[in-house]
């Protein structure tokens, strides 16, 4: 039998439930993993091992579709009674009274916390190098970042230490890592989850998602952050929201590699394919040899499988980035730091967020959002009939640790929309996608492709993605720090 962590987090679940491991054993297993293993990477902002064991003592019988699966917070998020670091020296002491709905739903579907999941300040950057520490790298080559902003959560994930973890994405931040990392990372449709559904964002960007390293395990973690309620219909606390499948429909698809109930040739879909991306009229994107590679690699996968692949592109945008920008940082501008002494704790690109938010006047934020509104039609409208479209994950490589632009706020976010053109207009239209891994480089570096759905679309991206894993068999990889 191997060893726990080489096993995928279904069958850890099967495992526990059929009594052959207790929480107790699983919690006490990916611990040792994280001592051993989290100086060296970096994914842990901070352990909770006695708070960790004592909650796997305490789980009784089964219950819960994640009962006794170890994973962790994300650093944005809060448990009470355990210090929320947001990767910021800002914040330094903060311990909060109450738990975020997104940690009381995790509880509820029965994990047990190990800690906090590394993240950049306040979760702006796509790349996790916070000055608070610790800097995430890369498993695959520890010179690299690990993306971000769950960057922290990604390399656990990749390395072993963590058979799943949540995170969120407002740009890419769930999808960068995971692509970064060479694992599964999922950005649900707006609307779906009941917590971190993107319906309380300014814009709608920002929901929560799974990271896995099976198409399998991010569809088991996407159905335990489905707080259901018992006659299996999602427990949701928003009158507006995207349909949610029954109970076990993205597991089975996830599975089978089709979308349950399909009757017209449940495991063929017309796919495009397209580098086109939204930043393109507003900075200069180059898409690297190596995402071009992946890209292809991927195509060429679904088209053995039988898919109608097909070349794609919507209409250029050149409004899109000036809206964006604004929208970007009217929202960085209401984050709870009001002390100009403490702002200047802050690193450069986040004070530079915060103070510009503050500057946008209320009718640019208005003229911005119902631009990205209009956007965002246009973009579903133009996937035509296509069930799915393809690009490539990431524009780069992982870039070196150190690669962004510490002292020009400006040239870094620049330099940000450029390593990763394809995930931000994601998040304005609301729409699902998935970044799975088609391709390592000559230096061992995994890059992959991103997969977007229709709204409401998360089965036929499960399915893909498993049928892509089924060709491809990208878990049998694991990376030098292991």
């Amino acid at each position: 039998m191997d060893a726990l962590h080489e096993q995928t987090a279904l069958e850890l679940r099967d495992r526990l439930r059929a009594g052959e491991l207790t929480p107790g054993e699983v919690t006490d297993h990916f611990l040792a993993r994280i001592a051993a293993r989290n100086d060296e990477l970096g994914a842990f902002a901070r352990v909770t091992p006695e708070r960790a064991r004592e909650r796997a003592t305490q789980l009784g019988a089964p219950s819960g579709p994640l009962w006794g699966m170890p994973t962790a917070d994300k650093d944005l998020w809060n448990r009470a009674g355990v210090p929320t670091g947001f990767g910021t020296r800002a914040m330094e002491g903060f311990v909060p009274d109450e738990s975020d709905d997104v940690v009381l739903d995790l509880d509820a579907a029965g994990i047990v916390s190990l800690g906090k999941t590394a993240t950049p300040e306040l979760g702006f950057p796509a790349y996790t190098e916070p000055l608070a520490g610790p800097v995430a790298r890369n498993p695959w080559d520890l010179t690299r970042g690990a993306g971000g902003s769950s960057g922290g959560a990604a390399v656990a994930v990749a390395a072993g230490l963590l058979p799943f973890a949540p995170g969120s994405d407002g740009g890419g931040s769930v999808r960068i890592p995971a692509a970064a990392c060479g694992v599964v990372g999922l950005k649900p449709s707006r609307g779906l989850l009941p917590a971190g559904s993107g319906i309380e964002a300014l814009g709608g960007l920002v929901v929560n998602g799974p990271i896995a390293r099976t198409t399998a395990d991010t569809a088991l973690l996407l159905e335990g952050m489905l707080r259901r309620t018992p006659d299996g219909h999602v427990d949701h606390r928003f009158t507006l929201r995207t349909p949610a499948a029954h109970a076990g429909s993205y597991l089975a698809a996830a599975l089978r590699g089709e979308v349950p109930g399909r009757d017209d040739d449940g495991d063929r879909f017309r796919v495009g394919v397209t580098t086109w991306n939204a930043w393109d009229d507003y900075y200069d994107v180059t898409v690297a040899p190596e995402a071009r590679a992946a890209l292809d690699a991927g195509v060429r996968a679904l088209a053995g499988l039988g898919h109608g692949v097909e070349e794609h592109t919507w209409d250029p945008v050149p409004e899109y980035g000036d809206a964006f920008r604004s929208l970007w940082m009217g929202g960085a501008s209401a984050v709870p730091i009001d002390d100009d002494a403490v702002l200047d704790q802050l690193e450069p690109l986040t004070a530079w967020l915060i103070r510009r938010g503050r500057q946008v006047p209320a009718r640019e934020l208005a003229e911005a959002l119902a631009t990205l509104t209009r956007f965002e039609r246009t973009l579903i409208a133009g996937m035509g009939d296509l069930d799915a479209v393809v690009t490539p994950a990431l524009a780069m490589t992982p870039r070196p640790i150190g690669w962004f632009d510490a002292a020009d706020p400006d040239h870094n976010f620049a330099q940000q929309c450029q390593y990763t053109p394809f995930t931000s207009w994601l998040n304005v239209a609301g729409l699902p996608a998935i970044t799975v891994p088609t391709h390592w480089t000559a230096d061992g570096l995994p890059m992959g492709v991103q997969i977007i759905g229709r709204p409401g679309g998360e089965v036929t991206l499960l399915a893909l993605a498993a049928q892509l894993e089924d060709v491809l068999r990208w878990p049998e990889r694991h990376p030098p720090v292991w």
